[in-house]
């Protein structure tokens, strides 16, 4: 019976504990720094929608949607600084889980580039009949 209680509390919301442990969740990490990372973007979302939607919050330093270079078109997500921390969490608030363009976006605080090494030149290997292996082709003669 206390069980069907609790279950009730929570779904009509009257339930303190179960709202500041999502609460909380939600927000777990803050801010160090005014850049936000912008996930779940549409694919045609533009530099300039991305603007006028986080621009309310705050002064904008940047707004740049993140454009695969082979096809020019969207990766889904972007990045979004603010002149202040303070304004970024604004925007953090008042953007999680909110549409825009029709699709739910994901508003998180960026995270440092991590650093990787550039890749190493492989070695060709060539055969005693003049034959090289080539990864993404198979064979091919010299």
């Amino acid at each position: 019976m206390a069980f069907s209680g609790a279950f009730r509390r929570v779904l009509n919301g009257s339930s303190s504990i179960m709202t500041s442990r999502f609460a909380s969740a939600r927000f777990s990490s803050t801010l160090t720094a005014p850049k936000l990372f912008i996930s779940g973007l549409n694919r045609n979302t533009t530099d300039e929608k991305l603007k006028e939607a986080f621009a309310p919050f705050g002064q904008l330093v940047e707004a740049k949607v993140i454009m695969d270079r082979a096809t020019q078109r969207s990766k889904g997500f972007a990045f979004v600084t603010y002149a202040s921390i303070e304004e970024a969490e604004k925007a953090r608030e008042g953007m999680n889980a909110k549409f825009l363009d029709g699709w739910v976006i994901f508003v998180d605080p960026a995270k440092p580039r991590e650093y990787r090494p550039p890749p190493q030149p492989e070695s060709q290997q060539s055969s005693e009949f003049g034959f090289r292996t080539n990864k993404t082709i198979g064979w091919c003669g010299n």
